[in-house]
């Protein structure tokens, strides 16, 4: 599966310019990818009320938001992801789309909490089929050179919808119901996936990755040869895991941060929806946009710019984590929370532009769903019921600062993301034959 250099990605060479309807489709997956988000974030957002409403724990809330979402949603993307490398991409992103919406708006219909359990495990099956499809289209719609601003920006995606679900989940609860939130969202999102199919054309499938990537490769790779050459390609594998360490921490945060700030910090709903929702929209804005600026200028002088990126984005956001955790209000803690929140997403568009660049056109979606495989059954599947459980656990002994001791407890994973992320640079070295900086 490795190992497809494009032509245009060597320095020097010249970087085509692409078309306005690149940019449109661009913009179209990147709403795509907001609702993606915005349905999943509601969840955390509206973790108050719904604990007030169906009597969960933080346990119940992390494994509802963590391990049996990601079952479905990690695991199903991958035969997904290989279905949509050998039919229409844009077809099963688009069916997906209405798929995991109209599962959104069933959350906001339960009753029970395995009424709650069920709909959102809907919603993964749906959002298996969205994110990889989406990546492979937009490396077809843009070249190399510009590959990786181009996904910087598809993956603002995650921060529009986790900031546009605080603002308007938060305030749609506090007017109406965290139901309302819900069912409402879930409409918007079947809307978009019928404009998606219809809107969207399939872009050839390797068409700007320069003469020798775009040439015959024989037949298809078969779906378990192409996973098992992911997974023995050291790069392709020590990216994923060090994505997997890296979202352990960033899906624990990010599940429990309204949460906590509401009950420890004393923050309510309304402040949540205006100041919350703002350090989300522009403190990981600025992360995945100034992560994929700078992967685009650093990478003509050796590619280990993808894992050393990231790697120095954790070391420098831990002492501001610290402080997040420590101040004594809400004001302060979303003060110290702007910067970490933004370095802690320096991994996504580096990780998403080099898996992108490693593998064959043909099998970019595959690619892309076995990297979402290994970081979010981690992340995604582990970070957050970690954190509800270790809340649970501190409760008995500290009952007014539980999460508070809980989000301490993630400091060590930041030692072993960027001890990834340094072990994938090495394998760089070794498979470019790059020397040391």
């Amino acid at each position: 599966m490795a190992g497809v250099p494009a032509a245009a990605a060597s320095p020097g060479a010249p970087v085509a310019r692409p078309g306005a309807r690149a940019w449109v489709v661009l913009g179209i997956l990147t709403f795509v990818y907001v609702l993606n988000f915005l349905d999943r974030q509601l969840l955390s957002i509206l973790a108050k009320p719904i604990q007030d409403d169906l009597g969960v724990s933080d346990g119940q809330l992390g494994l509802i938001g963590g391990l049996y979402f990601a079952m479905f949603y990690c695991i199903l993307a991958i035969p997904v992801g290989w279905l949509a490398d050998r039919t229409s991409r844009v077809r099963v992103l688009a069916f997906a789309c209405m798929l995991w919406s109209a599962a959104t708006s069933a959350c906001g219909m339960a009753s029970t909490y395995p009424q709650l359990v069920l709909a959102r495990m809907t919603v993964g099956v749906g959002e298996a089929g969205g994110v990889p499809p989406s990546y492979a289209i937009i490396s077809d719609y843009f070249p190399p050179g510009l590959r990786g601003t181009a996904l910087s920006l598809f993956n603002m995606g995650p921060p529009i919808g986790q900031a546009l679900g605080v603002a308007f989940g938060a305030s749609v609860a506090a007017a109406y119901s965290w139901r309302q939130a819900f069912i409402w969202v879930g409409l918007v999102g079947v809307v978009t996936g019928l404009a998606v199919w219809l809107a969207v054309r399939e872009p050839p499938r390797g068409g700007l990755d320069g003469a020798a990537a775009a040439k015959p490769k024989g037949a298809p790779v078969g779906f378990w040869a192409g996973c098992a050459s992911f997974f023995r390609d050291p790069v392709l594998l020590r990216v994923s895991l060090a994505c997997a360490a890296t979202q352990f921490i960033t899906y624990a945060t990010m599940n429990f941060t309204v949460l906590f700030l509401m009950r420890e910090k004393g923050m309510g709903l309304e402040d949540v929806a205006v100041w919350y929702a703002l350090v989300v929209l522009f403190g990981v804005s600025a992360g995945m946009v100034v992560s994929g600026r700078l992967v685009d200028r650093l990478v003509p002088r050796g590619k280990t710019a993808y894992a050393y990126v990231p790697a120095a984005g954790l070391a420098l956001a831990v002492p501001f984590f610290v402080a997040f955790i420590w101040a004594p209000g809400w004001e302060l803690a979303l003060a110290f929370l702007l910067l970490p929140i933004g370095l802690n997403y320096f991994y996504l568009s580096p990780a998403v532009t080099l898996v992108q660049q490693e593998v064959a056109p043909d099998q970019r979606v595959l690619a892309g769903a076995l990297l979402l495989l290994v970081m979010n059954l981690v992340g995604l599947g582990l970070g957050p019921t970690y954190l509800g459980f270790a809340s649970d656990l501190f409760r008995a002994s500290h009952p007014d600062n539980s999460l508070q001791l809980a989000f301490y407890t993630l400091l060590p994973f930041y030692a072993v993301a960027i001890g990834l992320f340094l072990w994938l640079a090495k394998a760089i070295r070794q498979q470019h034959h790059e020397v040391e900086p």
